[in-house]
């Protein structure tokens, strides 16, 4: 297979919603190279074909236009044909993050009501935890023959469907993707993302004519974030859009990272700067050919200076910082690699500026704009604004007013060059190693602890992690102090990632008049000194 044919530019009005991309870059470049997984080479030809098979299995299991599917499993490309073909044929793709324990799986797929799963082999274990209860229980397909049970197995349930496009009519507006993220109010809200909205400003960037996110028919991107996110399946999808050769990583390793840079040749990439500082500490790091490399983008927390400086030095790429959420799609805000300096300066601590077609403010919590410098909330308005929550039409609107702009829940405040720098959060949010944990979550996990009479969970400073979960406890009269049974208990509840890494106890929590817990007045003590008090 070829993975550089000669090609003119990409064409982006052939490609409106995310089945036509298979369509078109199989039309223009059929035996290039689209995915690459644990040695299966799939070209753009076979990777239509294979879309148009998912998406008439899908019609054949009964999927109808609208519904929901959902995916429980680490990255494969299997995922990525699933995700284009229930475009063709009008399903939403629903991802459930395999690391979740099974209860939130299970609130997931009972809330998102999918008729069927895909299940990978290292979740299949699971399902009966995860399918317990929900009636009518959705059909399961495992991803993989090994642990598969009774199960129907991905690639015979495809290879029985015809290859031929099931000419089904969809448009830009309808919803492709639903990404569950943390909940304020302890329950995870399903954001759904439009064609539209995941196309639209990636094709405004890729149209920009910014070297960083130029991409040519001889780029390879590498796929590891988990596609649970919208990292993960956002950057699957631009390598894809763009016709780039798109390496799909099972999980996150930072030793297989090295071999896929050196190995398959990488020349882009996405991570959170806890993965690369990971990778890059490893000692044969130093001894890694990085040639080809020629950008890192990253996001989800700032890269520290000396990070940064050792990142640049060993991989010797340029680097640009990414700052978005689900609810935009990802990024919409980027520091070039221009900005990058490993002497540093002062827009090192910028988020940055506006991607193409992006407008950002700064509002009080009246929603009135406020002047340059001035620290408010972050309100962001474009076409990469989420479509809504599903079935929470009173969250949509707190979230997204009938102006379009979006209230981002940080804090922050822009220059008089347009830079945006985050300062804090005005919701109660947790990020740690790029992933989103609402302290509501926490607490209504440890409130069962029997031992338990109240709780606050905080974000405090971690080296590697970026923010750390931190549980301030009040006993129950005559309870012995037992934070290693406290975060094990609630680790049966909820995810690992999620739990308390250490728990304080306190004698009574500190409310304001109204009662309400003083969040910022437990956090203090941990953020002091610091210029911002996120992570």
């Amino acid at each position: 297979m070829s993975v550089a044919e000669p090609v003119a530019a990409v064409d982006f009005d052939q490609m409106p919603t995310l089945g036509d991309i298979p369509r078109y870059h199989a039309r223009e470049r059929p035996s290039a190279t689209a995915l690459v997984f644990e040695g299966r080479e799939t070209d753009f030809a076979t990777f239509e074909r294979r879309t148009n098979q998912a998406a008439n299995a899908l019609i054949a299991q009964g999927v109808r236009k609208g519904q929901r599917i959902a995916y429980v499993g680490k990255n494969s490309d299997h995922y990525f044909e699933l995700l284009f073909g229930a475009a063709k044929m009008g399903a939403v793709m629903t991802p459930i993050g395999w690391r979740l324990a099974p209860p939130e799986m299970a609130y997931i797929l009972g809330d998102s009501g999918a008729p069927v799963v895909f299940i990978g082999p290292e979740v299949m274990d699971q399902a009966p935890a995860i399918l317990e209860g929900l009636d009518p229980a959705p059909a399961v397909i495992a991803m993989e023959a090994a642990n598969a049970g009774g199960a129907s197995v991905y690639e015979a349930w495809r290879d029985a469907a015809p290859d031929t496009d099931p000419g089904v009519v969809i448009a830009p507006s309808d919803v492709a993707v639903q990404l569950y993220t943390s909940g304020t109010t302890g329950r995870p809200k399903g954001a759904m993302l439009s064609h539209d909205n995941i196309l639209s400003g990636r094709r405004r960037s890729a149209e920009a004519n910014m070297p960083w996110n130029s991409w040519g028919p001889d780029d390879v991107s590498l796929v590891a974030m988990p596609v649970g996110h919208i990292g993960g399946t956002g950057w699957g999808i631009v390598g894809l859009y763009n016709g780039a050769k798109g390496v799909v990583a099972r999980e996150f390793d930072p030793f297989k990272v090295l071999d896929f840079i050196e190995g398959e040749r990488i020349s882009k990439m996405f991570m959170v700067p806890a993965a690369l500082q990971i990778v890059v500490r490893q000692p044969r790091a130093r001894e890694v050919d990085f040639s080809r490399l020629k950008y890192i983008l990253y996001g989800a927390s700032p890269i520290p200076l000396d990070l940064l400086r050792e990142c640049m030095e060993v991989f010797g790429c340029g680097f640009c910082q990414q700052y978005g959420m689900t609810e935009t799609c990802g990024t919409i805000v980027y520091l070039p690699p221009e900005d990058h300096d490993p002497a540093g300066n002062a827009r090192m601590r910028a988020a940055g500026l506006p991607m193409p077609g992006v407008e950002l403010k700064i509002i009080d919590e009246a929603g009135a704009s406020l002047p340059a410098n001035t620290v408010g909330e972050v309100a962001i308005r474009s076409s990469s604004n989420m479509a809504g929550y599903w079935r929470l039409p009173e969250a949509t609107a707190a979230t997204v007013g009938a102006d379009g702009w979006l209230r981002s829940g940080d804090a922050g405040y822009l220059d008089e060059a347009g830079y945006l720098f985050i300062h804090d959060r005005v919701k109660d949010m947790i990020i740690s190693g790029a992933e989103n944990i609402y302290p509501a979550e926490v607490e209504s996990a440890v409130y069962g602890h029997p031992d338990v009479a109240e709780v606050a969970v905080i974000g405090v400073p971690d080296d590697t992690w970026g923010e750390a979960v931190k549980a301030v406890v009040a006993l129950k009269p005559g309870a012995t102090p037992d934070p290693a049974g406290i975060i094990a208990f609630a680790r049966t509840r909820i995810a690992a990632f999620k739990a308390p890494k250490t728990v304080d106890f306190i004698e009574a929590l500190p409310r304001n008049a109204s009662g309400k817990i003083l969040r910022r007045e437990l956090r203090e003590p941990y953020w002091a000194g610091r210029a911002r008090r996120v992570n």
